[in-house]
């Protein structure tokens, strides 16, 4: 009886599995237990900004913008009223519950802040979170025209 080449079937399943290994992963955000969690936005080469956003979680939950001028020139900020930015919670079924926002007024003027060569700048807030515990995903918006960014973090509330 003839003996059989197997060789372009295992080297066949080798390219496959290789394939599959190095092929695209969903992209997943940080999560946050007790401490904190951060996500950075990577700036494609024609972007003007950079963003970051922090989470922490200690007795409430912190959030922190940072927004940073890539460029060695200063750049205009546009927002269309007094509000700069957002800060946003939502649970695990997408439901909004708590917005830093809520009950606040802002001025319905268009506002402009000049942001510094290589400068960054921070808004920061906090939820005290009472009676919450569970999965959550922090949304934080700089409200900016020109130059808008939306950052979105996991953590969890014990």
């Amino acid at each position: 009886m003839p003996r059989r080449n197997n060789r372009p079937i295992v080297l066949a399943a080798a390219i496959v599995a290789l394939i599959l290994a190095c092929g695209p992963r969903a992209k997943q955000r940080p999560s946050v237990g007790a401490r904190d969690a951060s996500v950075t936005t990577q700036p494609s080469p024609d972007t003007t900004i950079a963003a970051s956003t922090r989470v922490s979680v200690d007795g409430g939950v912190d959030f922190a913008l940072h927004v940073t001028n890539l460029h060695d020139r200063a750049i205009e900020l546009r927002f269309p009223t007094g509000q700069t930015h957002e800060f946003f919670v939502l649970d695990s079924t997408g439901r909004e519950v708590w917005r830093w926002s809520a009950g606040h007024l802002f001025t319905p003027s268009l506002q402009t802040r000049l942001l510094g060569a290589r400068e960054t700048v921070t808004y920061a807030d906090r939820w005290d979170g009472a009676g919450k515990s569970g999965r959550f995903v922090a949304v934080a918006k700089l409200e900016s025209q020109n130059h808008p960014v939306e950052e979105r973090v996991d953590f969890v509330l014990p």
